[in-house]
């Protein structure tokens, strides 16, 4: 998993600043690496499994008296916490509904921190990318979501997604935002020059 490059962000910055001459829109984009750490999940793994495995297997086989079976169980809980903590194994663990949970909170956090909600005319638009969990979510302040349907978004959502799960987030983003521009420019186009946000990629590690 590698973030965007240089030159690959100067691309996105470009391609919001042409979009941001035909709309009073003002677009935001952010990518993270990972929406969390998930530090939590292998150590649930690693508890349940020492506690469950090495107890089922002594009952039915007898061998281990009480110090051994302990001793098998603190291993096995170090061992599994310790494997739990590869980052491919990790992502296997998590179930899909805490990775988006996860994520779409990140993406709500960001929209309040790029101010996105101060906007003239509440006109702020969120551009989402958390790489780790394959997540992308397009969030629109009042301004927007009372002129311009949710179908417009999930379309541009799921393109976005595909290229994302096929490694291609450059062109995901510069499609994204393009597209974005296009409903923009129809709905909510340019009456006056501004630019109140950054165009900037924001980097979340």
């Amino acid at each position: 998993m590698t973030l965007l490059n240089v030159a690959e962000q100067q691309q996105v910055a470009a391609a919001i600043a042409e979009v941001e001459q035909h709309t009073d829109a003002e677009l935001v984009t952010v990518l993270a690496a990972r929406a969390d750490d998930y530090t939590y999940i292998p150590l649930l793994w690693a508890s349940l499994f020492a506690l469950v495995l090495p107890g089922a297997v002594n009952f039915f086989g007898g061998w281990l008296n009480a110090p051994q079976l302990l001793l098998v169980q603190w291993l096995s809980f170090i061992g599994l916490a310790l494997v739990g903590r590869l980052p491919t194994i990790t992502t296997r663990l998590i179930p899909r509904s805490v990775r988006n949970w996860r994520a779409s909170n990140l993406a709500r956090r960001q929209f309040l921190e790029n101010n996105l909600h101060h906007t003239e005319a509440g006109t702020g638009i969120l551009i989402f990318v958390s790489e780790a969990e394959r997540y992308v979510e397009i969030i629109v302040d009042q301004g927007i979501a009372s002129r311009i349907d949710d179908q417009h978004w999930q379309t541009l959502v799921q393109a976005f997604t595909t290229h994302v799960r096929q490694g291609r987030t450059l062109e995901g983003f510069l499609g994204c935002i393009r597209g974005c521009g296009e409903v923009l420019k129809q709905h909510i186009p340019a009456t006056h020059e501004r630019n109140e946000l950054p165009n900037r990629l924001v980097l979340l590690p």
